[in-house]
């Protein structure tokens, strides 16, 4: 939808650049990941530097010479920090921007420390590595992810990346839901792709709705003669020629998958009335096809 909405040229265009911008999107996610995992690492230092500097005043108190190092000591930051396959690729990629941008770990472990989360953990006797996962699960779903100043910081490093934090933030709560000690490296490296049919799909997807641009205008126009022109030309109208390239081009892709698809991108991304006009649309395109019989979906129950 991005790569769509901001392509600019005409379908008898090259579209060798646009699709490099595609792949790039969706290829950026996944720094987005491990640089999140970076800043957990970064908070995990922190956690230890906070101790050494308390041990080491000069007028420190019994509690500053023996601090509570629960939070160093966690054992899924542990797992995270010591990972070293993880770390290689943070490293590769230069996705540890925390080493110059450490005020935003300042600010995030400060909010952590005064938080009763922390208050709580600290003092638990339960010292299991599950009870560790649910303490950063918490932190990071109650303080990390909300917090105004990271949202905004990643929206100024990389543009689609604000679009992205949902989506990163529910796949990194999976895999350290299901992270155990006993975890190959490799269980934090997961793949961007459930498989090469993923990406040849957004590809497909991207190249067959800008072939058929024009066309698809018509089709759409036809069904929208009381609708003002100036929706079509905006995401709308984006999002109809994507979900009239699935009902033609992806006969595997049932049609109420992809209206309900487009109708839930509509709500996040469009106008308050974009569902409902966008719903009607696509009912009206799917029974003319049903009455002509033209553009069936191959297999049982795809309709």
């Amino acid at each position: 939808m991005q790569s769509l909405y901001a392509f600019k040229g005409t379908e008898s265009d090259d579209l060798t650049k646009d699709e490099k911008f595609l792949h790039h999107s969706l290829d950026s996610m996944y720094d987005l990941y491990l640089c999140i995992l970076a800043l957990l690492t970064e908070l995990h230092k922190k956690s230890k530097d906070h101790n050494e500097k308390l041990q080491k005043k000069l007028l420190g108190t019994d509690s500053d010479k023996n601090p509570n190092t629960r939070f160093q000591d966690n054992q899924l930051l542990n797992l995270i920090s010591s990972n070293a396959m993880l770390q290689d690729h943070i490293a590769k990629r230069k996705l540890n921007y925390w080493d110059l941008d450490f005020e935003y770990v300042d600010i995030l472990f400060k909010e952590i420390f005064k938080s009763e989360l922390y208050a709580t953990h600290i003092y638990d006797a339960d010292t299991s590595f599950n009870k560790d996962k649910s303490f950063v699960i918490d932190i990071y779903t109650e303080i990390i992810a909300p917090n105004d100043k990271l949202y905004d910081y990643f929206e100024d490093k990389r543009l689609t990346w604000v679009d992205d934090f949902p989506v990163i933030n529910t796949t990194l709560l999976k895999v350290l839901r299901k992270l155990k000690l006993t975890s190959p490296e490799t269980f934090l490296l997961p793949n961007l792709y459930k498989d090469e049919d993923d990406l040849v799909y957004a590809k497909d997807l991207f190249k067959k709705t800008l072939l058929n641009g024009s066309k698809f205008s018509e089709e759409i126009s036809a069904k929208t003669t009381n609708w003002d022109s100036e929706r079509l030309a905006s995401l709308d109208g984006v999002l109809l020629k994507m979900a009239l390239c699935e009902f033609q081009k992806f006969s595997s892709i049932p049609y109420k998958v992809t209206i309900n698809e487009y109708l839930e991108i509509a709500k996040a991304y469009s106008t308050p009335k974009s569902s409902l006009f966008i719903n009607g649309i696509l009912d009206k395109v799917v029974k003319e096809y049903q009455s002509k019989g033209i553009h069936q979906k191959a297999g049982r129950g795809l309709m």
